[in-house]
């Protein structure tokens, strides 16, 4: 099953996006990867690659990040861990989330994760 490890400047936001995809999808290994080390506000690249490290398979890691340093810091892990399967999608973290999170509860591919996940940015709330 496809891992998710959510990266966001935030720890408490990226462990409350954790928290709503955990409730359609209890089985899949999420990580919340937000925050510096020392708790406070930033991104940790360090702190992403001990996620992806914990919660690991052959079937590979979505990472999902919020803006800017964030994805420069999933970036830095996924060059450090060239040898293992990674994909950073290109989507928005909640919503991404949630929909990666289902997808792989269904046992979809990392490839099949990322096309439902990216599609996520053009979904419509409102009529």
């Amino acid at each position: 099953m496809v891992g998710i490890v959510v990266v966001s400047h935030s720890r408490k936001l990226a462990e409350g996006v954790v928290e709503v995809a955990r409730m359609t999808a209890p089985d899949v290994p999420m990580i919340a990867a937000g925050g510096m080390d020392d708790g406070s506000t930033g991104t940790s690249c360090r702190k992403i690659i001990n996620a992806i490290k914990k919660i690991y398979s052959d079937d590979g890691v979505a990472i999902i990040a919020d803006i800017g340093s964030s994805i420069l810091s999933a970036e830095m892990a996924v060059e450090i861990l060239k040898n293992f399967n990674l994909k950073i999608l290109d989507c928005p973290l909640a919503e991404g989330t949630f929909i990666a999170a289902v997808e792989s509860q269904l046992n979809k591919n990392l490839e099949e994760i990322n096309s439902s996940a990216v599609r996520s940015r053009s979904i419509r709330k409102l009529a």
